[in-house]
């Protein structure tokens, strides 16, 4: 009989540790298959916008984060940092690429629409598409027509891309009003973990969920 393990996990698409968490938790989520085969994992992404203030055409990406960590070596401190541990899970990001940091509302609300209309596995692949469109290929992902080119990149038909643009513009977690920081993760609504936490980590707590399950069954 299969169970269902539900994982409520809070990302922003301009977070580095969002993507390294999401690596992080495909590979637990590949070593719980192993252990537990009886179990499908369901991953419900919930985007959190970080940078609300930011105008809609973006700022320059050094200057931001010149501005936030106040001198170039405590930026390049923190994003070695980031880079190393990107690296460990088979990710390599040059910020020095990265032209603007954008405002994301409109990436926000082109995945929550889509995911109306797609597959957990057409979901997933939009939710990398756009990762990847920022950190590796330092695409506009403000951007109303580089949205639409990754959504059908990934499989999206013109008919419904048509639909989710006409949806009306879904709300989403703002940090403003009550984000928890992210990534976020939510076990079967029972308990959660907050930043990139190792595979291991995340292999544990589901675990733990599960066990939680067995005994409130």
């Amino acid at each position: 009989m299969t169970r269902q393990l539900v994982i409520d996990v809070f990302f922003e698409f301009i977070c580095p540790w969002c993507l390294i968490g999401k690596r992080q938790l495909q590979k637990a989520i590949q070593q719980l298959k192993q252990s537990h085969p009886d179990v499908e994992v369901v991953i419900q992404w919930r985007g959190v916008q970080l940078l609300s203030h930011i105008p809609k055409e973006g700022v320059p990406f050094k200057a931001f984060y010149l501005l936030r960590l106040g001198n170039a070596m405590a930026v390049r401190q923190r994003q070695e940092q980031v880079r190393q541990a990107a690296k460990s899970v088979g990710v390599d990001i040059d910020f020095s690429l990265i032209p603007r940091m954008p405002n994301t509302a409109k990436a926000h609300v082109l995945f929550k629409n889509a995911v109306k209309y797609a597959s957990a596995t057409l979901s997933d692949r939009l939710l990398d598409a756009i990762f990847t469109a920022y950190f590796h290929h330092s695409e506009d992902i403000s951007d109303t027509a580089t949205l639409q080119k990754i959504a059908s990149y990934c499989g999206f038909t013109d008919d419904i891309l048509e639909k989710i643009f006409a949806e009306p513009e879904s709300t989403f977690i703002s940090a403003d009003t009550g984000g928890k920081g992210v990534p976020y993760f939510v076990f079967d609504r029972s308990f959660a973990m907050v930043g990139a936490q190792p595979a291991q980590a995340l292999y544990q707590a589901m675990l733990e969920a599960l066990e939680m399950q067995e005994q409130c069954a």
